[in-house]
């Protein structure tokens, strides 16, 4: 139902590099580069992560309760994107855990811009 989730960055390189170089195991990569915004995916017609500098041209802002979250297969899957994303620059926003007895694992980061991320798997 999704086709792209967009996320408003400060510095097209260092996002394009952070999120293939995140997603990369899962077959992310760049799809589309279209200068100002840039799709990370595994194929056109797939959801993807838009990333692009603000049309307003003003500095880009992680919306209050904003959040993109990306399916996981496995609870380790969690743990190594969190971890792989905190070596790409991101901070923590919530160690890998089990949130939801029995039903939701997940962990949080904010990107190198601020952007609010979980990566989870539903029981």
């Amino acid at each position: 139902m999704i086709g792209y989730t967009t996320i408003g960055v400060s510095d097209m390189e260092r996002a394009k590099k952070f999120y293939t170089e995140l997603f990369a195991e899962q077959g992310g990569k760049l799809v589309m580069d279209m200068g100002r915004i840039a799709f990370i995916g595994t194929e056109r017609g797939a959801p993807m992560l838009a990333i692009c500098e603000p049309f307003n041209k003003e500095d880009p802002t992680p919306g209050n309760g904003v959040m993109v979250a990306f399916p996981v297969p496995e609870k380790k899957d969690s743990d190594a994107l969190y971890a792989r994303a905190i070596e790409l620059g991101a901070t923590c926003a919530g160690e890998p855990g089990q949130r939801i007895p029995d039903r939701f694992y997940g962990s949080y980061v904010h990107d190198p811009d601020g952007n609010k991320l979980c990566f989870f798997k539903f029981a």
